[in-house]
């Protein structure tokens, strides 16, 4: 009988399955990616990642957990990096516009996954709902400190900007959502 896995293995392959996991979901969706896929990609016996992880579903849901971190913790780097509330604003869409422009780029993985699985997947649905909250809170927090009261449309032109860029492959939604802003705010 093989050795119980301790807890830092766990961690260690968990990140492995996420590393392996996450191009593989943003690039071609989740419903087209096999375990058996996931699984040659980490390199790991399924019997391992089913240790780590008891679904597929548990994976998309750490993935876009992991995914929200990273990306929302790269959006404040850059925003807070202005002293001016007005700039800080237009640092969203100009970070927007550098994320458009990454090779790879398909749009917002919550969006995509809410394509795909929709009000199937509770779990999944909760970890979308979080992370839009929390990317409206930041916004929110930004536009707040110019005075304006406009954050509800400032949300919706980032929110929007993210989905046209996605759809149309072009950065110029960032740019047009940054002049918007602008305007908004005063």
């Amino acid at each position: 009988m093989p050795a119980p896995i301790s807890t830092e293995q766990r961690n260690q392959d968990r990140e492995v399955l996420l590393d392996a996991a996450e191009p593989l979901f943003y690039e071609r969706g989740i419903r087209a990616v096999g375990m058996d896929e996931i699984r040659s990609a980490a390199g790991l016996p399924l019997k391992r990642i089913y240790s780590v992880f008891a679904t597929k579903e548990d994976i998309v849901v750490a993935m876009l957990r992991r995914r929200d971190r990273r990306w929302r913790a790269g959006l404040a780097a850059y925003v807070e990096r202005f002293d001016d509330p007005r700039a800080r604003v237009s640092a969203v869409f100009d970070w927007l516009g550098r994320w458009f422009a990454e090779p790879g780029f398909r749009g917002c993985a919550w969006i995509n996954a809410h394509g795909e699985l929709g009000s199937s997947s509770p779990a999944v649905l909760d970890e979308i709902r979080a992370h839009k909250q929390a990317f409206h809170d930041q916004i929110a927090e930004w536009v707040r400190a110019t005075g304006s009261p406009a954050v509800e449309p400032v949300f919706l032109l980032a929110e929007g900007a993210v989905v046209t860029a996605g759809v149309t492959g072009d950065t110029a939604p960032a740019e047009e959502a940054r002049a918007a802003a602008r305007h908004l705010i005063g």
